[in-house]
């Protein structure tokens, strides 16, 4: 590993923490219960007044590196308009538990208490990739507390035959290949899958450095969260109980982790109350690959009536 000071991976991360404090949000560790530690950027308790009234927003990232890499430009977005709750979810970043509780429905519950210990009353949640099936768990769990849902570029309706489509199009044999890589092949193949644009050029090196910096820590742990999912389905038919709040879907077009095809179907799925959004020449991250468009159309359905 090269050291810090030559790593590209170390200096970004300097400049989105540095992004992170002036959106007004400080790096801060809650002990949610005796077994588990979230860390989280949130807005400082102590610079806060009556007067800043504004509705919670919760940010749940996706499988891959810790929050501060998937949210950023969220993170300074929103910070304006709503208080900004942006956790690593566990085995990520910085949150840790001794529990032996691998599943989805785990981080839900996680993050559940982390709102209540934080003192937050009722929120609205987003949640993109893997973080979407941790936000429809606990619209699902507290409908009296989570107000609105924003689902992005997430398979919570993923049967197993659309597991098996997904290996086939990444030309691997386990899902870890793709989602855990540990070769510069393995995360070009994911980047391939995951973002519309292309990056030929880019050099072994920055991937390995990437795969270092980002995706070695708490691997193990990391692959029984993937095993532990318990959201998918068998392969004929997926039955997703609708979810009583509004509900937003984001999708990239061009998505070949979750193709086009199931966001149509999961928003017939969580009920009347989804609407669809389709943003064109994005793939897997569109919050990233057209943050604008993306942050305009969430702000617009958090700030809207229902």
């Amino acid at each position: 590993m090269a050291p810090s000071f030559l790593s590209f991976v170390s200096l970004y991360g300097i400049y989105l923490r540095r992004c992170f404090a002036t959106s007004g949000l400080t790096s801060q560790f809650i002990d949610i219960d005796d077994h588990t530690t979230i860390h989280l950027w949130a807005p400082n308790p102590d610079h806060q007044t009556p007067q800043q009234q504004k509705p919670s927003l919760l940010l749940l990232h996706g499988f891959g590196p810790s929050a501060m890499w998937q949210w950023r430009r969220q993170a300074q977005f929103f910070s304006p308009h709503f208080h900004v709750y942006v956790p690593d979810l566990v085995f990520f970043g910085d949150s840790t538990t001794k529990s032996k509780e691998r599943s989805e429905v785990f981080q839900a519950v996680s993050m559940g208490k982390l709102m209540e210990k934080l003192q937050v009353k009722k929120y609205h949640v987003m949640g993109t990739s893997y973080g979407g099936f941790v936000a429809y768990h606990m619209a699902k769990l507290w409908p009296e507390k989570v107000e609105k849902v924003v689902i992005a570029s997430s398979g919570v309706n993923m049967r197993k035959a659309d597991n098996m489509e997904l290996l086939q199009r990444a030309n691997v044999e386990n899902v870890e290949e793709i989602m855990l890589p540990e070769t510069a092949t393995q995360l070009r193949t994911l980047t391939r899958l995951a973002i519309s644009r292309r990056f030929t050029m880019v050099p072994d090196f920055f991937w390995k450095d990437v795969i270092n910096q980002l995706y070695s820590e708490n691997r193990n742990e990391k692959l029984q969260l993937l095993k532990g999912i318990t959201l998918l389905a068998g392969d004929d038919s997926c039955k997703l109980p609708p979810l009583q709040q509004d509900v937003l879907i984001v999708w990239g077009d061009k998505d070949q982790i979750f193709p086009l095809k199931m966001a149509y179907e999961l928003k017939e799925l969580t009920g009347k109350k989804t609407r669809l959004e389709i943003i064109q020449n994005t793939a897997h991250v569109p919050q990233i690959e057209n943050s604008t468009r993306f942050n305009n159309i969430v702000k617009n359905f958090l700030c809207g009536s229902s």
